[in-house]
């Protein structure tokens, strides 16, 4: 049996008397990537920003390594080893790359290791290190993002949330980012996936949940999913 490395438990998160999450449950296998689909607005996003202790759950379990996280601030979370990839991207467009990269080390984990980080990433990402000063807001949306997961490598994570990594991005942009997402994983580092490209992301997936408004309805491996009637009338237009 597959370590599990994340597992939520009856999670609920209310934004005032608003449902965003309802009695979630997922289970991260360690080394896995684990895609979730649902529509705009199904909560997606609330469930990582909740993992990753932006968000405060009203009720359940959030449990990492086998510690009980619920509630913990966003630094400790991400100073345990969980990091995240944020929608939009949200660089610190008046920083240089390097600055940029510098403050994804900010934290005791990634201050540890930060030198043989930012080595890492230079290698992963050349454009990056050809870049390295100049200001992060003057380049191509397809190499800011390759800039925010480069800034995420830096606090060292064992596990990494992707939160639509190909949105507003050239299709061959696109590929480049699942490629580096599955190479990435291949290296040891668990993937939570949200992306609106839905086919793509299940077919990398190991397992895969759908979120509809704030509650799982559906879950199985990516295949299961990706052949699945109701996905793919629903999400792949079939």
């Amino acid at each position: 049996m597959t370590e599990s490395l994340l597992g939520i438990r009856d999670l609920d998160l209310y934004y005032g008397d608003a449902a965003a999450l309802e009695d979630v449950a997922i289970d991260v296998p360690l080394g896995a990537i684990v895609c979730i689909v649902g529509a705009n607005g199904a909560g997606k996003s609330s469930l990582i920003r909740t993992i990753q202790g932006i968000e405060k759950p009203r009720r359940g379990s959030i449990v990492f390594k086998g510690q009980d996280i619920t509630g913990w601030p966003s630094h400790k979370v991400t100073d345990l080893g969980i990091g995240q990839v944020a929608e939009g991207r949200q660089i610190f467009a008046g920083l240089s790359v390097d600055e940029n990269l510098e403050v994804g080390a900010f934290l005791p984990r990634g201050r540890a290791g930060k030198a043989a980080a930012k080595d890492r990433v230079y290698q992963m990402f050349p454009k990056l290190a050809e870049r390295r000063g100049q200001i992060a807001g003057t380049m191509s949306g397809g190499e800011q993002q390759m800039l925010a997961i480069g800034r995420c490598l830096m606090g060292r994570p064992e596990l990494v949330m992707f939160d639509e990594p190909s949105l507003g991005l050239a299709p061959a942009i696109v590929q480049e980012v699942f490629g580096i997402i599955e190479k990435l994983n291949a290296e040891g580092i668990t993937v939570i996936l949200v992306e609106q490209n839905v086919a793509v992301s299940l077919t990398l997936a190991s397992s895969a949940y759908v979120l509809e408004n704030g509650r799982i309805v559906l879950s199985g491996s990516g295949r299961e999913l990706l052949h699945h009637e109701g996905v793919k009338q629903a999400y792949l237009g079939m």
